[in-house]
């Protein structure tokens, strides 16, 4: 019995510095650890206290072009955090420039479309079929129309006062020149507007349209799934078909200086936000001019695209109204103390420092040298507060850096071409509490074996919503780099418990503490 045990151990130390499913710690380790490890000569269990506070970011961070993969709009008012609100501000181009629009072209309509992140689980998608004495198109062609709804993804609210949230998305015309696309811009950036160019109510879905003919079901008219948007006609053809031959129009540096720009709006505080692809909003003006063909005349049809694509400077701007359990928590943070409660949201929202004291450093590293220990997990872990009683959605994780670094985590950076390796588990994060480890092994074991590396004793862990983003352009799973994240357009928040708390306060047992596994060599 005593040798089976003793070669259990041995198995498991050995995994713990070979395979990444003991370094990344599932939580049936820490089951494992108890019952293996506590109060054993083999190994041991224990938890060290920490000191975590909030980390203010002002609110803000860098969301032009290069840091906004996807970008957001909507708003969303929660009673922790306050309020959160999201435009969206781009350059529009020409896709051609001197364009001829022909003679006497006269505008239609404007059209700008976006398709934000839909859903698409069946019992999620609306169909419905318009076939009773439904014609289509000057001959008046008996038809079927059939109109498929598709819920858009949203962070937020579903209902308020029992009714789904509609937001009047507005469009207005940008009277600031918005400058290159590689210049960072900050979140809170406020530009100056012109006039109003459309509004539309948004009912939080997302269309797409077929009608067929009822004689032989051939495709009479199809259009994909999105959310359409009429402009003012009247200001496109004054600004852009009127100016046909003009130097405004006769290259790029002209006509973004002349025409700056589009800012994308909700007029509602409250609801939820939506994910777009800033690169896939299109605006089609569709318009009619006189084509003549052997001296006859005819209004002939055309269309003509404004390119909103990644060619154009484009960014995010975020506002926030905090709610005073925010302004309280931030306002009284201590990092001498620790906080109570630790306020993480994404988006510019507040990220937290923890502090591992340096006598537990020292500890460690005294056991490393005295008694050979080897580290088979270390990790920080982080409970929901009970503040965050809600059914939102969590954030699914965490980037974890130390301060004044600008390189990953040892344990990111030894461990990141490996597809198993996850340095942040969050579990039960469909319950309350839920909770979050994030592991730091290697780091605490690169740190304890050299006795000059002092800088984690010195500088504190740093945790903020969101991922470090993937390179997708290799077949190995690697990252892109240390300042490539989706920090900027993952709007998840949580309240969690933090480390000023005493014996007496109701969560004392899950303030944010170090857990580390340990054996002897």
């Amino acid at each position: 019995m005593i040798n089976n045990f003793k070669n259990i151990i041995k198995v498991f130390f050995a995994l713990s510095i070979g395979a990444i499913a003991i370094v990344s710690c599932e939580p049936e380790a820490d089951e494992l650890g108890t019952q293996f490890f506590q109060d054993t000569a083999a190994g041991t269990v224990k938890d060290y206290n920490v000191i975590a506070y909030n980390l203010f970011h002002n609110d803000t961070i860098q969301s032009n072009s290069s840091k906004i993969v996807s970008a957001t709009l909507g708003a969303f008012n929660e009673t922790n955090f306050g309020m959160q609100k999201s435009s969206f501000v781009t350059q529009v181009r020409l896709s051609s420039y001197s364009p001829d629009f022909g003679t006497n072209a006269v505008i239609d309509s404007v059209v700008l479309q976006m398709k934000p992140l839909y859903q698409t689980a069946t019992d999620s998608i609306k169909t419905t079929t318009l076939d009773d004495n439904f014609t289509y198109g000057t001959d008046n062609t008996p038809a079927k129309k059939v109109v498929t709804s598709y819920p858009v993804t949203k962070y937020g609210k579903y209902k308020i006062n029992g009714a789904t949230p509609t937001f009047t998305i507005r469009v207005d015309e940008v009277n600031e020149f918005l400058n290159s696309s590689t210049d960072a811009v900050m979140s809170n950036k406020q530009v100056a507007l012109g006039a109003s160019l459309g509004t539309k109510i948004f009912d939080g879905y997302l269309r797409s349209i077929k009608i067929t003919k009822d004689s032989d079901n051939s495709e009479l008219f199809s259009r994909d799934i999105g959310f359409r948007m009429p402009l003012d006609a009247n200001f496109f053809q004054q600004k852009i078909i009127n100016k046909k031959g003009s130097f405004e129009l006769g290259d790029v540096a002209s006509f973004i200086r002349y025409f700056k720009g589009l800012r994308i709006s909700v007029d509602e505080n409250d609801g939820y936000l939506m994910s777009f692809d800033p690169n896939g909003i299109t605006a089609t003006i569709y318009y009619k001019y006189d084509k003549t063909d052997n001296s006859t005349v005819t209004r002939t049809s055309s269309t003509f695209t404004l390119d909103l694509g990644s060619s154009n400077a484009h960014f995010n701007q975020i506002q926030y109204a905090r709610s005073s359990n925010f302004n309280n928590a931030i306002s009284g943070s201590s990092s001498t103390l620790g906080d109570k409660q630790l306020y993480v949201q994404g988006m510019g929202g507040p990220g937290a420092e923890i502090k591992i004291p340096a006598s537990t450093i020292a500890e460690l590293r005294d056991l490393y040298n005295t008694k050979k220990i080897g580290i088979m997990s270390a990790k920080v872990r982080f409970y929901t507060d009970a503040a965050w009683d809600n059914k939102y959605t969590k954030p699914q994780n965490f980037i974890a850096y130390l301060k004044g670094a600008n390189a990953f985590l040892d344990d990111v950076a030894a461990f990141q071409y490996n597809s198993l390796y996850t340095m942040v588990k969050g579990v039960d994060l469909d319950k309350n509490p839920a909770y979050y480890d994030v592991d730091i092994t290697q780091t605490i074991t690169n740190t304890i074996k050299n006795k000059t590396d002092d800088y984690l004793e010195n500088n504190p862990l740093i945790i903020d919503v969101g991922s470090f983003r993937l390179n997708t352009s290799t077949r190995a799973t690697s990252y892109l780099g240390f300042n490539y994240t989706d920090r900027a357009y993952t709007p998840n928040s949580v309240v969690l418990v933090g480390s000023n708390l005493t014996n007496s306060d109701a969560q004392y047992n899950k303030r944010a503490q170090l857990k580390v596994i340990y054996s002897n060599k």
